[in-house]
């Protein structure tokens, strides 16, 4: 059922990975060291894919060579957001994939990348079409962020201020398809890009969407999907029994599962964005997933 395993989510993102906690990212290499070898271990030719960075940075990427990161991953991956979060335009994406082609031979997939339909629905729409312009034939993998917004009750949390880029009103407002089912113009213009581009949506604990993505991204002609299987949720009771109903359902789809989160008695930051205590922890739930779904 897997296509490609993702070691963690934007590592270099302070929502997502604790500078605080691991300022020069060494623990977080000894994280996705240890999960690269483990996922190697639990199958010999699966693609493992560093987590895609936001923002994109071709230090963060000499850094993680330096510190041998690199030599435990088949691929590495970029995320994007110019027209709602980051600081650049969005015909600056070639120009962004050449500024990590410079500094790596990896492939380059990018596993994020949106437009929100927060000013407007139809600048969604053209932001994906331009995007589909600018990205195909860039990249071996491109993941439009996501299929449906954010229910408004889950909420969203950032460790940015405002300035920095975050403006996270607008994260409730990246899906294709409203929150009450609708379908937004942006729903069309993506059929019209599959299955060249893929999707990215994650999956929270039972989600009650689960049955209706499945039926969504058939309709759209989908073929590959990037999701999740959270560290922190394996800790929930029924847990395998629920990573056992979303990857069931997921079957038909070529998927990239990202292992990233760190349970909160797991790690010094008590907090999902903590180094582990123990990376050949987090190594071994990512070996156990792999030989569960791959």
């Amino acid at each position: 059922m897997i296509e490609a395993a993702m070691i963690w989510n934007e590592p270099n993102n302070k929502s997502h990975w604790d500078p605080e906690l691991d300022p020069d990212w060494s623990r977080f290499a000894e994280t996705a060291i240890a999960a690269g070898r483990a996922i190697r271990e639990a199958h010999p030719t699966l693609p493992r894919v560093l987590g895609g960075m936001s923002p994109i940075d071709p230090a963060f990427i000499r850094n993680m060579q330096a510190k041998g990161v690199l030599d435990q991953v088949d691929a590495v991956a970029v995320h994007g957001f110019p027209l709602d979060w980051n600081l650049w335009p969005i015909h600056d994406w070639p120009a962004k994939l050449a500024e990590i082609r410079a500094v790596t031979d990896k492939p380059l997939w990018v596993s994020e990348v949106g437009v929100s339909s927060f000013g407007a629905e139809e600048v969604q729409e053209w932001g994906l079409a331009r995007t589909a312009a600018l990205l195909k034939g860039r990249a071996e993998r491109i993941h439009w962020y996501s299929l449906h917004d954010l229910p408004r009750s889950w909420g969203a949390t950032t460790r940015h201020k405002e300035a920095e880029g975050s403006s996270y009103y607008r994260h409730f407002y990246m899906g294709l398809v409203r929150e009450d089912g609708g379908r937004k113009p942006a729903f069309a213009e993506f059929a019209r890009h599959t299955p060249d581009l893929g999707l990215c949506q994650w999956f929270h604990f039972e989600d009650h969407r689960l049955a209706q993505s499945v039926a969504l991204m058939k309709e759209l002609g989908v073929t590959y999907l990037r999701t999740g299987l959270s560290w922190a949720d394996y800790y929930r009771p029924d847990a395998l029994a629920w990573f056992d109903r979303q990857m069931e359902a997921l079957r038909d789809f070529r998927v990239t599962v990202t292992f990233c989160f760190t349970p909160e008695h797991k790690g010094p930051g008590r907090h999902h964005t903590s180094p582990p205590d123990d990376p050949a922890e987090f190594g071994g739930f990512c070996a156990e997933m792999v030989r569960r779904y791959a």
